[in-house]
């Protein structure tokens, strides 16, 4: 299974008394009835986790995502998991490396997840562009003849996928899948959630001149709870697909503003997917740590603070 033996040693944070999970990209510390998520710069490309990180991407996520919880809250009045993202706040042991844990910690309630990824797409891309060739449909939800790559559907679309596991591809599903193992009640609470914050999303980032092609959510279930809140992070270039607005031109892939970087130099290197992934140029790891800072300060419209 690609990447699950395969991830680089964590940073130390002063944190090895904590019971822990490690992600692609993370690392879940368990406090109780609260979890830590410190997001790492461990990048990953292809399902597999890559030797090399990129300075700083685990805090633009971050950032990203505190931005998009406070906007979802005063906008939508959405619940979220986030309760504090000061590090000298959190109640961590003394051990704990308060500086290498800034900017990149959020201190979350911890929920019961819900094991579906919630997917909602605005335009034809990736996967879903790669169904629509096949079936004119995106996870059973028929479509429109005649689009092509990158357009912008009629109205956005719900299209769940289960969740995998590490270095394992996430799998579309259809609705109804989702809502025969969930119950009707919740998979519905979830796909109006979830088209209710990817509107919002979209147009809060086409004010700032960025298109919000698609994006996955998750959510979970605080204890003793039915009501769903969104968790992980919200609406990062990782968990999205961002394009500028001024260059969308449907008819092909669009120029996007997460790690394609990375996508382009491994695809052009004689690398074959199914071993150990190569080392990343000093030129491409530069470049690709730019790209996500560029789309903090444009969403946020803040300049981005480390670094």
């Amino acid at each position: 299974m690609h990447g699950s033996t395969h991830l680089p040693d964590a940073p130390d944070y002063g944190l090895d008394g904590l019971p822990v999970r490690r992600g692609k990209v993370r690392e879940v510390y368990d406090l109780g009835d609260r979890v830590l998520l410190v997001a790492s710069d461990r990048i990953s490309a292809f399902d597999w986790v890559l030797p090399t990180v990129v300075p700083d991407k685990g805090r633009v996520l971050t950032q990203i995502s505190v931005f998009w919880f406070q906007l979802l809250a005063d906008r939508l009045g959405i619940a979220h998991h986030l309760l504090e993202t000061e590090v000298e706040r959190m109640g961590l042991p003394a051990s704990a490396d308060l500086a290498a844990l800034a900017g990149r910690t959020m201190l979350c309630r911890k929920t019961s997840v819900v094991p579906f990824e919630c997917v909602v797409r605005g335009y034809l891309s990736g996967s879903g562009w790669k169904e629509y060739q096949k079936d004119q449909a995106v996870c059973g939800v028929a479509l429109p003849p005649g689009l092509v790559e990158s357009d912008r559907l009629p109205e956005p679309i719900f299209t769940p996928a289960t969740k995998a596991e590490l270095g394992d591809h996430d799998e579309n599903v259809s609705y109804e899948r989702m809502a025969n193992d969930l119950g009707a009640g919740l998979a519905e609470q979830l796909r109006r959630l979830s088209l209710e914050v990817y509107q919002t999303g979209a147009d809060a980032a086409l004010d700032k001149g960025m298109i919000l092609a698609d994006t996955k959510f998750e959510f979970g279930l605080l204890e003793g709870s039915t009501d769903p809140i969104l968790i992980d992070e919200a609406l990062t270039p990782d968990s999205s697909r961002y394009w500028p607005a001024d260059r969308h031109k449907p008819g092909g892939p669009q120029p996007s503003f997460d790690k394609q970087y990375v996508r382009d130099w491994l695809l052009a290197s004689d690398w074959d997917r199914t071993s150990e992934p190569p080392a990343l140029p000093a030129d491409v790891v530069a470049r690709t740590r730019a790209k996500y800072v560029e789309a903090f300060e444009a969403l946020t419209g803040a300049g981005f603070g480390w670094g």
